[in-house]
């Protein structure tokens, strides 16, 4: 058991090592899954198997003790050398060996992660500033699960129906062109909503999005100021930046699945948004790579509704709720 058990061990760590180093485009869900498969089997083998025969071994060997203190008393003999080293070598009996500690005793840890991360939330980190001023380059967030409906970890299958997305909502999912990558964007196109953003004017079903001019907003990172304007859509408000000298066009949109719901002009792009799909983007609205490039989110790729900012190590004053 202990070569088969560093084998496991060893195929994790090649697995991590590969995928820190670009190797393969790894799965953190999937190996989390795995763990708990392996470390749970390990837990039931223990449970049932190891420790009830480690806890034999030791009662035969107290038994042992016992009859031979009995016979030295019967030859008149009343204290008996090695009592302690018995003692010892029943605690070296019971102790679990290094390969069940490093699997059956993680297994509780384990499982506690999988499930939290799985139906409940789950922990990111803001990599970009495509969603600034929301959400800041190095922000930790928390990400609802069970918000859109609790799906089956791995193959992301949803059990439960939950609430529907809403316009405004901050959303993390599945990249659609490379599913193992997850981003963050915001709600902006409901299926079937018609969506419009020409000359920088975010229009929906043909009614212009409400917004206005507010103070600007100081970038500390490129020590620029940039326009900042607050937005109404659906239910809450929030800011969004848009830049005068990037132009209105959407350069090197790629071929994505229903791209012939989009035309594409010098003023823009206008989108269908199809049945079981989300239009997405950016509160950045000038550098944000979203689905007016890449196309449509479709229900399957959704993870969750991001929600609180549970830390940033550069600015703890950013921690708390956003819109």
């Amino acid at each position: 058991m202990q070569v088969l058990t560093m084998l496991i061990l060893g195929a994790f760590v090649a697995y991590g090592g590969a995928w820190y180093t670009g190797r393969i485009d790894g799965n953190f869900a999937l190996l989390l899954f795995l763990a708990v498969v392996v470390t749970g089997i390990y837990w039931l083998a223990e449970k049932f198997f190891f420790w009830p025969r480690r806890r034999r071994a030791a009662i035969e060997l107290e038994a042992h003790a016992a009859r031979r203190r009995a016979e030295l008393r019967e030859q008149g003999v009343g204290k008996v050398d090695g009592d302690g080293d018995i003692e010892q070598a029943r605690a070296q009996l019971l102790a679990q060996p290094w390969w069940l500690d490093w699997t059956a005793g993680l297994f509780p840890v384990i499982l506690a992660v999988f499930l939290l991360r799985s139906f409940l939330f789950e922990p990111f980190k803001i990599p970009s500033g495509s969603m600034i001023p929301t959400l800041l380059v190095g922000d930790l967030i928390l990400v609802n699960k069970f918000h859109y409906g609790i799906r089956l970890p791995v193959i992301n299958t949803k059990i439960t129906e939950g609430t529907p997305p809403k316009r405004g909502d901050v959303m993390v999912f599945r990249y659609p062109p490379k599913p193992s990558l997850d981003y963050i964007k915001r709600v902006v196109g409901l299926p079937g909503d018609e969506v419009s953003y020409l000359n920088k004017q975010l229009s929906i079903n043909g009614v212009p999005v409400e917004s206005h001019q507010i103070a600007d907003f100081f970038d500390e990172e490129s020590m620029r100021y940039a326009k900042q304007y607050e937005e109404k859509l659906g239910e809450q408000s929030h800011r969004l930046l848009i830049n005068d000298d990037r132009p209105a066009f959407i350069p090197g949109a790629s071929e994505f699945p229903n791209r012939d719901n989009c035309r594409y002009s010098v003023e823009g792009v206008v989108c269908k948004v199809p049945p079981g799909h989300y239009f997405m983007m950016g509160d950045n609205r000038d550098n944000s790579l979203d689905s007016r490039y890449w196309g449509f989110v479709p229900d399957q790729n959704i993870v969750g509704r991001a929600f609180f900012v549970w830390m940033n190590f550069s600015s703890l004053s950013r921690i708390g709720s956003f819109h």
